[in-house]
């Protein structure tokens, strides 16, 4: 322990707060919330702590920071904001989750788009939920479709490139605003009552078009009153329905968890109304060392902040007493009382059991499938060894891929496995020089070198390289005989190298070419080893080949950029990163450059304004 946190440890308070563990670079470990700090921060640095996972966190603590609150609760209200933004690596965390769907309207483009989605971080968009059941939310997007006959297209713009509206015109599920059959105002209009349905106000649309259905009679236009008849029954279906849902909203969540290890599971049962709807199923991360309480604890936080709703009960499994605090988090997040409890009887302690038991059989479950993931990923290294003659275990394998248009913007790719899964902070790619057209025995060669002149870097600090600094059982190349070859030459020729398997993988047959030896060696299509031989390949091809691209959009940026006046490097950058690629750029509406961070909206209209002089810079 250093010093300086032996000082800090003896200076704690025993106010209730929250911890902070930092490391040398001051990047937050973990966050903790405590009814007492200094009892709980020094209980990690106890000798008889044996919690596993626990010394591994205390060994890299090289700060410890504590804020003072003035109750548990505030604590916790405070670790889950801390925890959002510093993202700690060594607290508790749900594996996989998948975010609340929500319903989008684009409201910021000239025609706005109505959608689903799962994100919230666009400007010039107004959301609605988030709801509970994805299948649902897309049943109401579909009604409000019929209804509201709102455009189905992707894009800022509507329609498509020829200019001839698509089905959904003609079948009366899109007014087609990309041929203008309908004007700006009226569109405006329907998504103005999309908007205002969403927002709980069904009267007036219901009003309205009852109206147009009477008119349409009164005229004889007994087709549009039946259109109008239709669209009013599915809206006041949908209306029913929501209400339905909303008066069911909460009357208690039962949870279920199971701790094994570094592994937990959840599972929650939502009632409502005394009927159990669903069964929700979660996997959490980072629970060594960490008692059910403080499990249970990160979950509800994570789970509820995103939630829907909170309901006014939340049932959790017997052993978990200390609930005051999360209590009072829960309540705050609804708005009312919300209680905690672990029931003593009746059909709620019946479903709490079913709910450990559930999470018990899901942890098992998940343990049985890694286990046979892992065995599967030992038969293929095994087989490797075995085929290729290897003299150990291919543990960290490479792949190297090269991928050019016409001999330009020539590009390479290394994708790195390690024990038969891909590590893609390892991948790598390089920028081909000194070439002129296409040449990919040299392009191989040039980059193998490169990649393996690296090594010497592992003793330098400052060209430290965690991926290049390791060396590899075996290298596999992208290609025949001649790319093989060519790998071989640069390896050989490069001074110090220990001793490195090398093959190469032609794609049409599949054939392994190894050296010294004319024919390829075929292996069975479903052999594990090829198999996992094909990944790492068309991992390194996917890798190459979104290099090559992003190279070509920077050179299309680049040209575009050059003619654009008020747009420097670092705002060339923020637009760049923004909208990804050039046509995106170049597609994007004036409201939308206003967006891009860093740029300030006098100059986003300035640019705007000469992308759309004389149909963009390039015609000047």
């Amino acid at each position: 322990m250093v010093d300086s946190v032996r000082e800090q440890l003896a200076a704690l308070p025993r106010n209730p707060g929250v911890y902070l563990f930092r490391d040398e670079q001051g990047d937050v470990l973990y966050v903790g919330k405590a009814k007492a700090l200094r009892a709980r921060v020094r209980s990690y640095f106890n000798r008889g702590d044996g919690r596993a996972g626990i010394g591994q966190m205390v060994a890299r603590i090289a700060d410890i920071e504590v804020i003072v609150t003035s109750s548990e609760a505030e604590a916790l209200h405070l670790e889950q904001n801390l925890v959002k933004r510093h993202r700690p690596p060594f607290n508790v965390r749900l594996r996989d989750d998948k975010s609340f769907p929500y319903i989008a309207v684009t409201i910021s483009d000239e025609y706005p788009r109505v959608m689903f989605t799962r994100e919230r971080h666009r400007r010039g968009t107004v959301y609605f939920g988030p709801y509970a059941n994805a299948k649902k939310v897309r049943e109401t997007l579909d009604v409000l479709n019929r209804v509201f006959q709102f455009r189905p297209c992707e894009g800022p713009k509507p329609g498509r490139h020829s200019g001839i509206p698509c089905l959904d015109y003609h079948i009366e599920r899109c007014t087609a605003p990309c041929i203008q059959a309908i004007t700006r105002e009226e569109y405006r209009a329907q998504i103005e009552g999309v908007v205002q349905f969403l927002s709980g106000d069904t009267r007036s649309i219901v009003r309205e078009l009852e109206a147009r259905m009477r008119e349409a009679a009164a005229e004889e236009r007994y087709e549009d009153a039946t259109r109008y008849r239709n669209r009013l029954f599915a809206i006041e279906s949908l209306a029913q329905r929501q209400g339905a849902d909303r008066r069911e909203v909460g009357t208690a969540d039962v949870i279920g968890l199971a701790v094994e290890g570094d592994r937990a599971a959840v599972q929650l049962f939502p009632l409502r109304d005394g009927k159990l709807i669903d069964r929700y199923a979660f996997h959490l991360e980072n629970v060594e060392g960490q008692d059910r309480a403080t499990v249970l604890e990160g979950f509800c936080l994570e789970y509820y902040t995103a939630a829907p709703s909170v309901p006014p009960q939340v049932i959790v499994p017997s052993d978990i007493v200390d609930v005051e605090a999360l209590e009072g988090f829960l309540t705050e997040l609804r708005g009312s009382t919300v209680e905690v409890r672990a029931p003593a009887r009746g059909e709620k302690k019946r479903l709490a059991e079913l709910a450990a038991e559930n999470a018990r059989l899901a942890l098992t479950h998940e343990a049985t499938a890694a286990e046979q993931k892992r065995l599967r990923r030992i038969e293929a290294l095994e087989s490797l060894r075995e085929c290729l003659n290897l003299e150990s275990l291919p543990v960290r394998i490479e792949c190297f891929d090269i991928s050019n248009l016409q001999g330009r913007d020539i590009v390479a790719s290394m994708s790195v496995f390690v024990d038969a899964q891909p590590r893609k902070a390892h991948y790598r790619s390089f920028t081909v020089r000194g070439l002129d057209g296409q040449d990919d025995f040299a392009s191989i060669g040039q980059v193998v070198a490169r990649r393996f002149a690296r090594l010497r870097d592992a003793a330098d600090p400052r060209r430290y390289d965690e991926s290049f600094s390791s060396v590899p059982n075996l290298v596999v190349i992208d290609g025949g005989k001649g790319q093989l070859s060519a790998a071989l030459e640069s390896i050989q020729a490069t001074a110090g190298l220990p001793r490195v398997a090398v093959i190469s993988l032609a794609k049409r047959e599949e054939e392994v070419f190894v050296p010294d030896r004319s024919q390829p060696i075929l292996l069975d299509r479903h052999d594990p080893g090829l198999q996992l031989l094909q990944r790492i390949r068309d991992e390194a091809h996917r890798f190459a080949i979104t290099h090559h691209r992003q190279r070509r959009d920077t050179r299309a940026f680049a040209s575009i950029f050059d003619t654009l006046e008020g747009i420097g490097p670092s705002r060339r950058r923020a637009i760049l990163q923004h909208f990804g690629s050039a046509d995106r750029f170049l597609a994007a509406s004036q409201e939308e450059l206003e967006a891009v961070p860093g740029l300030p909206a006098k100059t986003a209209r300035s640019v705007f304004g000469q992308l759309h002089r004389t149909g963009g810079p390039a015609s000047n």
